[in-house]
């Protein structure tokens, strides 16, 4: 049963995949309005928990400020998510330490390259090589957060079993 299972662990990454290609795929203009209303979203609830009487304006104000922090956040994050489910099915698999991360890695970042080639198509879109070392700050600690969790897990391992003797 668990062959017969292996190889749905991909299915997170290619459902991020498709997630993130999907989001490069919009138009710039679509691109902005998202990350605008996200951004606007943001602002709304700082200024609900915040301080009762802020202006929409002010409200408005701090979304705009906030709007490029929440498009490179987006980047970390999409890609963080994307090294943590492409990680854990290759480990299943029999990866482990340098070479899982390593193939994690070249192939998330990969991943970006052609991401952002594909977006010099996309109208109002370009590609831009300081977005693919964004992600790779994403890829980078998505692979640090993996590493402490097999870590985590080998030390629980050896301290139940006692492999310390």
């Amino acid at each position: 049963m668990k062959n017969f299972l292996k190889p749905f662990s991909f299915l997170p990454a290619l459902f991020l995949m498709y997630a993130i290609w999907g989001f490069s795929g919009q138009t710039g203009k679509e691109s902005s309005s998202l990350s605008g209303r996200v951004s606007l979203f943001l602002a709304e609830m700082a200024a609900e928990y915040a301080d009762k009487d802020t202006t929409r304006e002010r409200i408005e104000y701090y979304g705009d400020k906030m709007e490029l922090a929440v498009r490179k956040g987006a980047h970390i994050s999409e890609y963080l998510a994307l090294a943590v489910a492409i990680s854990f099915p290759l480990y299943v698999y029999g990866l482990e330490g340098r070479s899982l991360m390593a193939w994690t890695g070249w192939f998330c970042v990969g991943f970006a390259c052609l991401d952002e080639y594909r977006q010099t198509f996309v109208p109002g879109r370009d590609g831009n090589i300081r977005d693919v070392l964004i992600d790779s700050m994403g890829i980078f600690a998505g692979i640090l957060f993996v590493k402490v969790f097999l870590w985590m897990r080998r030390k629980k391992i050896c301290m139940r079993d006692s492999c310390n003797k």
